[in-house]
């Protein structure tokens, strides 16, 4: 991972590998296999076996039967869930993946969905993520070959660092509790987002899980919903101080699981960010009394860095869209992560011009950099295309 910014410094240092547990709902010959391969390949490169799954473990490989599959409930939120299911062939294309194995990951209460399948030619994996990503492997590789591709891309994944808390303090002052400026050019983005096509209808999770299963979901994580992409300002008032870190930033950002076409309510649809709590590894917020608040975007921590590191950055854009030519970074690490965050940290410090920046994320998005957020869509607007390439 690359070297981390000012104020990330406490996640810096050797790692342990970790330990993983199998939580074998449901087998067949293709899944046995599956699983036994990525045992081996996990217990060569250190991975502790775990006789069954904990609190403590870091990675659960959780086979499913994708008929009636089984949520893995989980005793910590950086338990990384797995969801391995038989599908008698492969996809035939990334639409028809997304619809098969999305609703499969989002029922086992996974972080990553593998969708198995015994070929002519072998077995074959294909994956979904919570980001909507599609990929795959084989077939044609042979067993071991193939377990070796499908651990290079769990790995990564299985390794993130998860900073998702938020603590919230209602003391935002009453003359931004309708906004500002800067709110209400998030709206506007918003609506031109939608405009363009660049936000998928935020997932209904309530549609397709059971209501313990939802409580289980909004404990952990603290959301209500998925939704996709965000937007963020620099809040351009003297009067609030950041939290934390005397150079830390205070921006205005979109919250987690709302219509992003329809950024209104402080508090609710819109939070302001003041610090990064590294204790606790918490984003803090300010909101108004008396407001249904929601969490922040899962990519608050991003943004915080970027913000932090580059002074002349006054807006951040993050669709899932795509501009040809882009450098994107190596592995498609979750949202939410300090891994993800840290990576693109980096490619906004190596581009030619760091205020104005385009970079990408690997099978996921963009995440653009302003003055403004009118001067960016003004800038690369009309180069935005919704079909993020799939590797």
């Amino acid at each position: 991972m690359p070297d981390l910014p000012a104020g990330l410094a406490h996640l810096d240092g050797p790692r342990t590998v970790g330990s993983f547990a199998c939580n074998e709902l449901h087998s067949s010959a293709a899944l046995r296999r599956f699983v036994d391969g990525v045992t081996k390949v996990m217990v060569d490169r250190c991975y502790e076996l775990a006789v069954a799954p904990g609190p403590d473990t870091n990675v659960v490989l959780h086979a499913i039967d994708a008929d009636a599959p089984r949520p893995y409930r989980r005793k910590a939120a950086p338990t990384f869930v797995i969801a391995i299911a038989e599908t008698r062939e492969p996809p035939a294309d990334n639409a028809t993946l997304l619809r098969v194995g999305y609703p499969l990951l989002v029922r086992a209460l996974a972080n990553l969905c593998v969708l198995v399948s015994d070929t002519p030619d072998g077995l074959a994996a294909r994956f979904v993520t919570l980001e909507q990503g599609t990929y795959g492997v084989g077939p044609g590789l042979g067993d071991a070959a193939l377990c070796e591709r499908a651990f290079a891309r769990i790995a990564p994944l299985a390794s993130s660092r998860l900073i998702i808390a938020n603590d919230i303090i209602t003391d935002l002052p009453a003359h931004l509790w309708a906004g500002d400026e800067q709110t209400r050019e998030m709206l506007d983005a918003g609506r031109a987002l939608d405009n363009l096509e660049l936000l998928p209808a935020p997932f209904p999770l309530e549609d397709i899980l059971a209501p313990r299963e939802l409580r289980h979901v909004q404990l952990l994580y603290g959301i209500g919903g998925l939704s996709y992409g965000n937007v963020s300002a620099r809040y351009h008032g003297n009067d609030i101080d950041p939290i934390g870190d005397p150079d830390g930033p205070v921006y205005w950002m979109s919250a987690s699981g709302v219509d992003k076409s329809d950024l209104r309510a402080i508090g609710e649809h819109i939070l302001l960010v003041r610090g990064y709590d590294p204790a606790r590894d918490a984003m803090i917020l300010s909101v108004p009394p008396d407001v249904p608040t929601r969490r922040v975007s899962v990519d608050a921590i991003e943004h915080w860095m970027i913000y932090r590191e580059h002074s002349a950055v006054g807006a951040i854009l993050h669709i899932h869209g795509w501009i040809d030519g882009t450098v994107s970074t190596d592995v498609n690490y979750p949202c939410g992560t300090v891994n993800l965050a840290t990576a693109v940290a980096e490619l906004v410090r190596h581009a030619p011009d760091p205020a104005h920046a385009v970079v990408g994320l690997r099978n996921h998005g963009l995440t653009i950099t302003g003055s403004s957020l009118a001067e960016i869509f003004d800038r690369v607007g009309n180069q935005i295309t919704p079909r993020v390439p799939m590797e």
